[in-house]
C-alpha cells in the first residue's frame, strides 16, 4: 500500500534532522567551523595565534566532522525510525567515538599539546559531545519554529479562505445547467465536493502525486463549467513519475492564481500550460498562464497561497526544493523543483 506521512498537529513533529538533506548536511558544516572559530577566537591573544589554533584544530576537526557526517547520512533510515531522545543519544555517542576513534588513530599528531593520553582521549570527546548537543539543540529549535503543526494551522487557515466567490459561482454555474445538462451539473457538485474534502481532511505531509493531478483537474473542471470556452487547460504529464509522493495542495492553489489573475482578466480567455515530469532524482512542476499589464492590479487574492507553498517546501526539504516565478509582459510561471520521493510499499 502506498505510504502518505501524516503530519496532523496531534502527532509530535519530528525534531531530529534529516541527515541526508543537503541543506543539513552544509548547516552542519558551517556551524561547527563556526563555533570552533568563536572558540579559538576567544582564546587568541594576536591574529597568529589565532591563525595556529585554527590549523591545530581542524587536523582533528575536519576529519571528525566529516567522518561523522557520513556515518550520520548512512544510518539516517535508521535514525528516523527511533524516538528522538534514543536519536539524540544515538548521535551524540556517534560523534563522540568517531572522534576518539580518529584521535587514538592520529596517534602523536594530536598531542602536540602535551596532553597525557587518557586526558587527551576524554577532553575531545567531551569535545565531541558538545558540539553534537549544540547542533541538535539548533535543529530542535528550528524544528519547533516551523513545525508542522504550526504550519498546518496556516494551511487549514489558508483552506478556510478559499475564496467565497468561488463556491457561489460554481453554484450558480451549476444552477443554470441543471435543467438542461444535469448529468453534468452532477458531476460538477461531485468535483466541488471532492475539493472541499481535500481542503478541509487532515492533511499529510505527502500525499500521491496522482491524486493531486487529480484534483487539480476537478478543479479546473469547474472553472471550466463557469468560464467555458475562455479557459483552455494544455496538460504534459507523459513523464510524470506514477509513484512520485509530493506534499498535498501544491497544484491547486497555482491553477487558481492562474485561472483569477491569468484567465479571468482577458475578454477572450487563454491557456494554462502545466507540466509534471522528472529529471534524474527530480520531480518538476510548472504551471504558466497568460498575464498582462493592468492599470489598477486586481486583489492580491491567493498570495498567501504561493507564499505557503514557498514556506512548506523549504520546511520538507530545506535548500532541495526551488520555487522560481518567470514574468514578463504576457506570461507568468511558476516553475516548482523537489527531491523525487518515491511511495514506499509494505
Amino acid at each position: 500500500m502506498p505510504e502518505t506521512r501524516s503530519i496532523n498537529q496531534n502527532l509530535v513533529p519530528r525534531l531530529l534532522p534529516d541527515f541526508r538533506n543537503a541543506g543539513t548536511v552544509l548547516r552542519i558544516i558551517l556551524l561547527v567551523n563556526g563555533v570552533a572559530l568563536l572558540g579559538a577566537a576567544s582564546q587568541a591573544v594576536s591574529l597568529a595565534d589565532l591563525e595556529n589554533s585554527l590549523v591545530q584544530g581542524s587536523v582533528l576537526l575536519q576529519p571528525a566532522l566529516l567522518t561523522s557526517v557520513l556515518l550520520l547520512y548512512a544510518l539516517n533510515a535508521t535514525l528516523t525510525k527511533t524516538q528522538y531522545r534514543q536519536g539524540v543519544l544515538a548521535v551524540v555517542v556517534l560523534v563522540a567515538a568517531v572522534t576518539v576513534m580518529i584521535d587514538i588513530l592520529g596517534g602523536d599528531l594530536f598531542s602536540a599539546s602535551g596532553d597525557p593520553g587518557a586526558f587527551r582521549y576524554l577532553r575531545h570527546a567531551l569535545l565531541g559531545i558538545a558540539f553534537s548537543s549544540i547542533l541538535l539543540a539548533y535543529f530542535h529549535l528550528r524544528a519547533q519554529a516551523l513545525s508542522p503543526a504550526k504550519q498546518e494551522a496556516r494551511l487549514q487557515a489558508l483552506q478556510a479562505r478559499i475564496r467565497p466567490h468561488f463556491l457561489f459561482n460554481t453554484i450558480n454555474a451549476v444552477l443554470s445547467i441543471v435543467r438542461a445538462d444535469p448529468k453534468r451539473a452532477e458531476t460538477a457538485l461531485e468535483d466541488m465536493a471532492d475539493l472541499f474534502r481535500m481542503a478541509m481532511s487532515d492533511q499529510h505531509e505527502l500525499v500521491a502525486l496522482s491524486k493531486e493531478v487529480e484534483l487539480a483537474r476537478q478543479y479546473l473542471a469547474i472553472e471550466k463549467l463557469r468560464l467555458g470556452e475562455r479557459l483552455k487547460v494544455h496538460w504534459e504529464t507523459q513523464n510524470m513519475p506514477t509513484d512520485a509522493l509530493i506534499p498535498p495542495l501544491i497544484l491547486q492553489p497555482l491553477l487558481e492564481n492562474g485561472v483569477y489573475h491569468g484567465i479571468e482578466p482577458l475578454s477572450e480567455g487563454g491557456t494554462i500550460d502545466v507540466k509534471v515530469y522528472r529529471v534524474d532524482d527530480e520531480l518538476h512542476l510548472e504551471v504558466s498562464n497568460p498575464a498582462q499589464r493592468q492599470i489598477t492590479p486586481r486583489v492580491a487574492g491567493h498570495k498567501m497561497a504561493l507564499s505557503n507553498i514557498r514556506e512548506r517546501l523549504a520546511l520538507l526539504f530545506d535548500v532541495e526544493a526551488q520555487y522560481q516565478v518567470e514574468q514578463d509582459a504576457t506570461h507568468y510561471q511558476v516553475h516548482i523543483h523537489i527531491p523525487y520521493v518515491r511511495e514506499q510499499t509494505t
